[in-house]
């Protein structure tokens, strides 16, 4: 009996150590960064627009756990008190809003563009797909609602970006009067879990609850945690939700589930026909803006 259990330990001892491995090895692919994964999902030939030729400052605040973040921010050409803050997506960083901040600052808007954690010069180890960045979002909202007081907030995000900011605005961030998100994901964990099959050939278990322990562990928040779908519950400003219907990273689907379970008393679709992950602004940008911006002028 005693070598039984010995040897039933040691076997444990091996699962829980393989298990681990496995989980370590597809969080750092994931969410170290910079993340490995890009290379699966982002276009590594598009390249980040021009910066806009408006005055601008960067901006620094310090995360709750201790990262030094930072941002740029704009001046439109006439004061204002309209805010946008425009949110990357995944392997990018804040040059890759540059096109929409140009938009924005055209239309008399501040514009404010935050290098997400662990991207470009902010601070970091670790993505956490929009759980933790939502948090600093929410602090560069209140960043500038100190500067001014009367600013009216818009958040618009792309992506990990969109997830984000429904993350954010769920938070209740002082003067957030609306939120435009463009493919985000209904959660982290469906996503992953459709790209490991995708990728790698692999089903959710054992391996998706696995990772989902293992991110607690080294990130502080698990991939579950990232769950736009539970936060639109939570959001009461006007939302659009934008999407490209051929997307092949973030199914179509999820646009219509989180529509759904969004319980803003102003919510509208805007659905890209034949546009893939991301590339709703950039099949059509004059409509693109022009269905954006009408929204935030109704709303």
């Amino acid at each position: 009996m005693k070598k039984f259990l010995i040897a039933l330990v040691a076997l444990l001892i091996i699962f829980l150590g393989a298990a681990y491995f496995a989980g370590n090895y597809f969080v750092n692919f994931a969410l170290k960064a910079p993340p490995p994964a890009t290379a699966n999902i982002a276009d590594p030939n598009l390249k980040a627009p021009p910066t806009p030729n408006f005055p601008h400052e960067d901006w620094t605040l310090t995360s709750t756990d201790g990262f030094t973040l930072h941002a740029t921010f704009y001046k439109p050409s006439r004061e204002s008190h309209d805010w946008a803050i425009l949110v990357h997506g995944y392997g990018r960083d804040q040059t890759f809003a540059n096109d929409y901040a140009e938009e924005y600052l055209k239309r008399g808007y501040n514009v404010l563009t935050p290098d997400l954690r662990a991207c470009g010069k902010s601070e970091g180890i670790f993505l956490t797909m929009g759980a933790l960045e939502g948090q600093d979002v929410k602090l560069w909202a209140e960043k500038i609602s100190e500067y001014d007081s009367q600013a009216k907030i818009i958040f618009h995000g792309v992506s990990m970006g969109a997830a984000t900011v429904m993350i954010a605005a769920a938070l209740e961030p002082e003067n957030l009067v609306a939120v435009v998100e463009d493919c985000g994901y209904t959660s982290a964990y469906e996503m992953f879990t459709a790209q490991l099959e995708k990728i790698f050939g692999l089903p959710e278990y054992p391996l998706m609850p696995i990772v989902d322990v293992v991110s607690k562990i080294k990130t502080g928040v698990a991939i579950s945690e990232a769950a736009p779908i539970e936060s639109v519950e939570k959001i009461s400003v006007p939302i659009l939700f934008i999407h490209g219907d051929a997307d092949g990273l973030v199914p179509y689907e999820m646009m219509n589930r989180l529509f759904d379970a969004a319980t803003s008393p102003v919510k509208e679709k805007f659905t890209v026909a034949g546009a893939g992950h991301a590339d709703a602004k950039r099949s059509n940008s004059e409509k693109y803006f022009e269905r954006v911006f009408e929204f935030l002028r109704n709303n």
